[in-house]
């Protein structure tokens, strides 16, 4: 039962002590209907034995006048028999069968005392239930049967069972869907909460309701307490990478105002700076939110603006659909788009185009209309360092960023040709909703 769900182990359960309790209920209430039909055969036989024992005289001879008058008595259908064993003779019906006590022990050897005692017996048509009565004459003891076929016990008390198994299988399908109806409520709350994690992990909420019945508040607040933990985590781990970030910049910053701008020093400045930005992202692993859900279009805007006013002779161009959302933190997102952006900008004679939908997925497609890449080199440029120009602008780090940054987040980057003409940058990531 590892894999089974909670429902089905629950229903399961439901349905095996249903069926043990109708189970028992049934065979109780069988019970008590044969003894209480038993009991009325009985009374009948009693009644039998009390006329039979009417016509024995004192001397253990039978009155056979009496008993012809009380035939009538005797005769209660058929295979109702009876029989007569005194000192002297023996009278009854013809085929009367052979008959032993219920509970064999002592007193099979000798008649048995007052009152009557129980017999049972078989003939050619099933079952004989019978009751035997001894009465003493001066010349012995008189031995008086009555017998009646186990049909008149049967009968009923089976066509009694015939209702009682159809109102006890009515209950059980009753009882099975009192169970159902019981789970589906009592587990509607445990769907929620698998609902509300869904939702933290989408980055559209931050905790769990509190509010639980209560063999589920112990969960949430654990729950809600491991969301905190998490973030408070990811919070220090950024921080520590921005740190890190701000220490680094200064004195590169600083060494690079001792050095003349077109030389190789500069260039190994930059080079250092480049290594430096691909180190901390790459340490981000361990600081990405992957509940981040950002609307690009924002983003966008204002990355688009900034580089507008470095390069004012091309024009940026955005085409997100409104809806657009992608599941990368905004900061991370606007390095993304301010590496791809800046170097779309940087190569393009004139234009640089960003598209991005949301049709299963975030998909953002960055077009210039500059030189491009040649098919068999693109592979080449996404490696740190790696610069296929000699200008002294960039440090052949921007795109392998990018590729490792968006990795991190579950996506991919691929280098096509532009249908302006010059190099497309491809990105696909979870869509926000999804991630």
């Amino acid at each position: 039962m590892t894999g089974w769900s909670l429902r089905t182990r629950m229903m399961l359960l439901s349905a095996l002590v249903t069926l043990v309790a109708l189970g028992l209920a049934g065979w109780t209430m069988a019970g008590v209907l044969d003894r209480v039909v038993t009991g009325g055969v009985d009374q009948r036989l009693d009644a039998q034995l009390a006329v039979l024992a009417s016509t024995v005289r004192s001397d253990g001879s039978v009155d056979r006048d009496r008993l012809a008058a009380r035939q009538g008595a005797l005769a209660a259908g058929p295979g109702w028999r009876w029989r007569i064993e005194g000192p002297r003779e023996t009278l009854g019906s013809a085929d009367f069968p052979a008959l032993r006590t219920p509970f064999p022990g002592p007193a099979e050897a000798a008649p048995a005392a007052l009152p009557p005692a129980p017999l049972d017996g078989e003939d050619a048509k099933g079952r004989i239930h019978a009751r035997r009565l001894v009465v003493e004459s001066n010349a012995g003891p008189v031995t008086l049967t009555a017998a009646a076929p186990g049909r008149v016990i049967g009968r009923p008390v089976r066509d009694a069972l015939v209702p009682l198994a159809s109102v006890i299988v009515a209950l059980a399908l009753i009882f099975a869907l009192a169970a159902w109806v019981q789970l589906r409520f009592a587990l509607r709350p445990l769907a929620a909460l698998v609902a509300q994690i869904g939702a933290i992990r989408r980055g559209e909420r931050t905790a769990v309701d509190e509010a639980q019945p209560a063999e589920l508040q112990p969960l949430a607040a654990e729950l809600n307490a491991l969301a905190a933990a998490n973030t408070a985590t990811l919070a220090a781990a950024r921080q520590s990478a921005a740190n890190l970030a701000h220490a680094l910049k200064t004195p590169v910053a600083t060494l690079a105002l001792t050095v003349a701008p077109d030389t190789a020093e500069a260039a190994q400045v930059r080079r250092i700076e480049g290594v430096i930005r691909h180190t901390l992202a790459r340490a981000r692993a361990a600081a990405v939110n992957r509940r981040a859900s950002t609307a690009i279009a924002p983003v966008a805007s204002d990355v688009a603006g900034v580089l507008g006013t470095l390069y004012p002779a091309t024009a940026i161009r955005l085409e997100i659909a409104a809806d657009a959302r992608i599941a990368i933190d905004a900061h991370d997102l606007a390095e993304v788009l301010g590496n791809l952006l800046d170097n779309a900008a940087r190569h393009a004679r004139s234009t640089v185009i960003l598209t991005a939908t949301a049709a299963g997925g975030a998909v953002l497609t960055f077009d210039d209309d500059g030189p491009g890449i040649p098919p068999e080199r693109r592979e080449q440029v996404l490696q740190p360092g790696v610069r296929l120009d000699e200008g002294p602008a960039g440090d052949g780090f921007g795109l392998a960023i990018v590729r490792d940054l968006v990795a991190l987040y579950g996506g991919t980057m691929a280098l096509e040709e532009s249908p302006l003409g010059g190099l497309r940058v491809r990105l696909t990531c979870p869509d926000g909703a999804s991630a």
